[in-house]
């Protein structure tokens, strides 16, 4: 068996007297996708912010890449090596990115703090351009300018600078119309074929869960409830909670590409 891009055992996150997180376990393997589901307060988010580094875990173990990062780096060595075991891109494209830089400046910004002595700054960062559709208009302007959807793809390309083998989008195409949404998360689909990277959606719409993940965890106040192959999950759900999520779905909508599962041995 290839060993798991991502494996989350027992965690758990307190705040004073308040448990925000229970007893979560999962596993990411190489080149997947895998949803957590729930509404807001159901603590997914958490659990993401934990993965990344953002919040540290007052229990379990994190292993991203074969290497444990359930506690702090204290080294500015040891942070970047993380950085390029994942990366995360948020909901908000509007507050993520510096309003003072172009895009090209913020991607050359990235691409200097990862540099890779296969390839020169400037053919890498023409690489991510291609890689998210940015021409060269896109790159001059300032993020001001740019559409929601567009800002979101260079916030995916900042990302990805970094070359991780984990992605982690904490809702990252809620903030978009519903037409957007399918044209983001087809763009995703597409660099998951290129790099064969895996990603963890943080998400409350079921939908996209339907059509751009292989398994999906169901969280309610702090814990798993339901686990399992998405598209079973999703057409015979067990716990009364996804049962009520599902009925929350509008009957209409788009239905971006679907691809099929890969191989995980």
């Amino acid at each position: 068996m290839t060993e798991p891009a991502l494996r989350v055992s027992g965690l758990r996150k307190t705040f004073g007297t308040f448990t925000a997180v229970e007893d979560v376990s999962f596993e990411l393997a190489a080149g997947s996708s895998i949803g957590i589901v729930g509404e807001s307060g159901s603590g997914k988010t958490t659990v993401a912010r934990m993965i990344i580094g953002l919040e540290q875990p007052t229990a379990g173990r994190i292993v991203c890449c074969g290497n444990d990062r359930s506690r702090p780096s204290h080294s500015t060595r040891a942070r970047r090596a993380r950085a390029r075991e994942a990366q995360i891109v948020f909901q908000d494209p509007y507050t993520s990115l510096d309003p003072h830089r172009t895009v090209l400046q913020t991607l050359t910004e990235a691409v200097r703090l990862h540099a890779s002595a296969a390839m020169s700054g400037i053919d890498r960062i023409q690489q991510l351009a291609d890689m998210v559709s940015l021409d060269a208009r896109l790159l001059a302007s300032m993020p001001g300018h740019l559409s929601g959807g567009q800002r979101q793809r260079v916030a995916i390309a900042r990302a990805l600078a970094a070359n991780p083998r984990v992605l982690v989008l904490d809702e990252a195409v809620a903030a978009l119309d519903v037409s957007i949404q399918a044209q983001i998360l087809n763009l995703l689909d597409d660099i998951r074929d290129t790099t064969g990277i895996s990603y963890l959606f943080i998400t409350h719409d079921l939908g996209v869960v339907r059509q751009v993940t292989d398994s999906c965890l169901v969280m309610q106040g702090g814990r798993v409830v339901e686990s399992g192959d998405t598209d079973t999950l999703l057409r015979d759900p067990a716990h009364p909670y996804t049962c009520a999520l599902l009925d929350s779905v509008p009957r209409q909508g788009w239905t971006p590409r679907r691809r099929p599962a890969p191989e995980t041995n």
